[in-house]
């Protein structure tokens, strides 16, 4: 049996909007281009013809795999969680002890992950070296330039 995979509610729909556009838009549309290049005749050198069934191995494998994320998906609503300790869905605002930088982080599944958007994977090395923490606690992370540490300084569940 595969791993559960956890995912917010937003990040369920991303997933089944995304997997929705592959299925209604993109395949239709490379199997006409397939068409349309086969029309053209010498399959051997039609360049078109071999870009179009290259885009088409991709989109399957893409709906291949969001399929197999969204028959193992299991929904956490973060607004029905609490508690005082790091786990996914909660918002983490941590202090790195060296320069005394904050950063805030939303664990989420590698899916939904976005740091430009403040979410990190559940499956990176900072939130597994907080998962099960509390506030107040000090992590270690091990990172390509070096140990670092971070302070907790807060747990959300927002």
């Amino acid at each position: 049996m595969q791993e559960k995979f956890f995912i917010t509610p937003e990040g369920y729909a991303k997933l089944e909007n995304e997997l929705s556009f592959l299925k209604t838009k993109e395949r239709p549309s490379v199997i006409k281009a397939i068409e349309e290049a086969r029309a053209h005749g010498d399959l051997s050198e039609n360049a078109e013809y071999h870009a179009a069934k290259e885009k088409q191995g991709f989109i399957e494998a893409k709906i291949a795999d969001l399929e197999s994320r969204f028959a193992r998906a299991e929904l956490i609503d973060i607004s029905k969680l609490s508690g005082s300790q790091v786990i996914f869905g909660c918002t983490v605002t941590l202090q790195d002890e060296e320069v005394g930088k904050k950063s805030v982080y939303k664990i989420v599944s590698d899916y939904e992950a976005s740091l430009s958007n403040g979410s990190i994977s559940v499956n990176s090395p900072v939130a597994k070296a907080m998962l099960g923490r509390s506030k107040g606690d000090e992590i270690e992370v091990n990172t390509p330039g070096g140990t670092k540490y971070y302070h907790i300084l807060n747990i959300e569940y927002k």
